[in-house]
């Protein structure tokens, strides 16, 4: 095929979830797959960040660990996958530095294809989406595609460009990261919160005082 016959072909949709993934739960991968189907996505890439710039108070699972149990969580899940651009760069996670590596790395992978970027974040952290590092090319770079969560508010952040982003409302499971590392601690079951998989691997690696 020639290159222009290749420009011509339509952009390739490619969402983005990044977090901590600590551990990752069967919310994560509800969010992902229904915003792919919503949005046509091609694909949906997990990227477990090295150190989020905005949680420096707490001690991560090795990322190791977290990319372990994302490889074990995504073996039923053949439409997301993986990526470890995070990690490999390591230190503090910044969302337009996850953008710019990946765009590099798929432009040199499919080279003459465009890539629409979808980058898919919670109500809570979209609120402060201004408070980001480099907004304006964030926006720029990649549409937000901001979905609920419990207990917050989904709006549109105070940001110039709004029309990079999209909210969608869709009815997200109850599950989060916190409370199941809340649940590990009190030895409480965390049966049907994250993939069985992973909690085997929670409890044989005794990661967050599983015993």
């Amino acid at each position: 095929m020639s290159a222009t016959a290749s420009s011509n072909r339509a952009p390739i949709r490619i969402g983005v979830v990044g977090g901590t993934f600590d551990p990752v739960h069967v919310g994560h991968l509800q969010v992902a797959e229904t915003v792919m189907d919503m949005l046509h996505l091609d694909r949906v890439l997990l990227s477990p960040t090295a150190q989020p710039w905005h949680k420096t108070a707490r001690n991560l699972a090795p990322a190791d660990d977290r990319v372990a149990m994302l490889k074990l969580a995504l073996h039923d899940h053949p439409r997301l996958e993986l990526t470890t651009v995070d990690i490999e760069r390591g230190g503090n996670t910044y969302t337009i530095d996850t953008l710019r590596d990946l765009a590099a790395e798929f432009s040199s992978q499919i080279p003459g294809r465009s890539i629409d970027w979808y980058f898919i974040t919670g109500a809570d952290a979209i609120a402060a989406l201004a408070t980001w590092k480099s907004p304006e090319e964030l926006l720029a770079m990649s549409t937000f595609i901001a979905v609920s969560r419990p207990g917050y508010k989904l709006s549109m952040p105070d940001v110039e460009n709004e029309a990079a982003i999209r909210l969608l409302d869709i009815s997200p499971n109850e599950v989060s990261s916190s409370a199941i590392r809340g649940k590990l601690h009190e030895g409480a079951s965390i049966a049907g919160l994250v993939p069985d998989p992973v909690a085997e691997y929670i409890y044989a690696h005794h990661l967050y005082g599983a015993a």
